[in-house]
This record gives structure tokens, sequence and C-alpha cells, in this order.
């Protein structure tokens, strides 16, 4: 908190997609992963920036999707139970029955109240199954969390489509205001994957719609954490990187190592 009272924006890259978000007094964590391996097997390179049994006091818990890199079962075990949990319907529901936890279904165009933040919910691009074969639970959301002050983007795992500016584009833009922060997902996949970006973001994908968006800051997440058996933990900010180079935004992406903060002062949203 300020001097004056004010209440800044911070965001803590812990690693891959869980983030900690401190934002209108309110902490959120985003699809919460500590484990050493992904899914018992391709091993994390990066400890996780915060370790999970040093993590403050939270106020709620979003998950994407499904899959395995953003649904720790592990990890929400070690979580304390009376956090409640913001998921897909189909999420929520596995969730409830297996942990017998505060599990909250939401679909795009819900909005709950977290303490005094708003968090609004659209619908990504991303086939979210678990196992593949478990289609129906394959629904992946997106957040935007708003506190009147300050506002965030969390995008969970989506590709790049028409429509997934649109949230931040009918609650924020069209009255005036301007997104604070985009975090957006990068990956990277050998040319013998074509069908990538059907469900992901290219760090050029992220770089378009952070434009989209139109936030004053980009955090890239989703790389250097695990190994995956395609591409290296490194090879998508590394092509980040490298197309920032000539980028006339450079400035405004922040890419955080694990454990580094980005931190947006109160009274920023009066900023060009």
């Amino acid at each position: 908190m300020s001097a004056t009272g004010a209440i800044p924006l911070r965001v803590t890259y812990i690693g891959h997609a869980t983030l900690l978000l401190e934002i209108g007094g309110v902490r959120v964590l985003t699809d919460p992963n500590f484990e050493p391996r992904l899914g018992g097997i391709l091993p994390r390179v990066s400890a996780p920036g915060i370790a999970l049994s040093e993590l403050p006091a939270l106020d709620a818990v979003l998950l994407t999707h499904g899959h395995a890199d953003h649904l720790s079962f592990a990890t929400l075990d070690a979580l304390p139970r009376a956090v409640p949990i913001h998921a897909p319907p189909s999420i929520a529901r596995w969730l409830g029955r297996r942990q017998k936890r505060d599990v909250r279904g939401m679909v795009p165009g819900d909005c709950v109240m977290i303490g005094s933040v708003e968090l609004r919910v659209a619908a990504a691009r991303h086939a979210g199954a678990r196992y593949v074969v478990d289609w129906w639970r394959g629904a992946a959301n997106m957040y935007l969390l708003d506190s009147g002050e300050h506002s965030c983007f969390f995008a969970g795992d989506t590709a790049l489509t028409p429509y997934t500016h649109t949230l931040v584009e009918e609650r924020l833009r069209s009255r005036g205001r301007r997104l604070d922060v985009a975090l957006l997902p990068i990956g990277h996949a050998p040319w013998w994957k074509p069908g990538f970006r059907r469900n992901h973001l290219t760090p050029e994908d992220a770089l378009a719609l952070f434009e989209r968006l139109d936030a004053r800051v980009l955090v890239p997440y989703h790389w250097g954490t695990f190994r995956h058996l395609t591409a290296g933990p490194f090879d998508a900010i590394d092509r980040l990187r490298a197309r920032l180079d000539g980028y006339d935004r450079r400035a405004d992406v922040r890419i955080l190592a694990p454990g580094e903060a980005f931190e947006q002062p109160a009274g920023a949203r009066a900023m060009v």
C-alpha cells in the first residue's frame, strides 16, 4: 500500500501459468502448479518464484482449464481448503466431487465479486480436456479482474481469434478506460506442428493480442518452467525477445523471471 493509502496493482510471476495477482486489496492465484515434474514426467527447470509454503493468504484461485500444467491436484490439495476456486463448470463439478471444497463454476458472461474486485469471464479458444477423450471437460476460461482503480486480464491458454479481446473492449475500452496489465501465454512449437496456433498464442500472436487489448503493460508467461516433448522451456521467450528488437512498445513488455514482480502504482489509470 502506498503512503497515501491507495492500493497498487502487483503481479508476481511464480512459474508457467501460476501468477500471484494483488489487486484492489485482494490476492488471487492463477492456475497453481508447484509440482517438481509436469504430469510426474517432465522435469521442472526452475523453482517456483514463491515457495508454496510461503504464499500469502489468498482470497481466490482461478483455474482456466483442465490440462495438467494448469490444474495440479497436488497443489490444490496443499492450498487452504477455505480458499474458493473459480473454474469452468465441468472442472468445478469434478473438483467438487474429488476434493470436497468450495469450487465455483463460471461460464462466459458470468460476473462475481472477490472483495471489492469484479471478476468477469470470457471463453478461450483452447481444447482444454485433460485426457483428450474427456471432451465434456474441454471448456477453457479467460478472466478480467477490475477493481475500478486497476484492471488485469488473464488469458489462461488461448489462440488468437477475432474475439479474444472482446471482453476488455466491452468492459473497459467502450467506457473510456484502458486495461492496465495483459497477462498472456506464449508458446513455441516446431514446424511439424502446424495446428499449434489453433489452441495457443505464439510470441507474435501474443504481441498482436496485446495491441488489440491496448493494455499498458504485457507480462508474458507459460515459459521457463517445464521441459516439453516438442519445445525447450526457453524457446518461446527467446523468440519473443528476438521479436522485441525494433518493436515500438518494447518498454511496455515486462519479462519477469520466477519470483520477480511488476507493480502498477495507484493512480496510474489516469496515465496516457
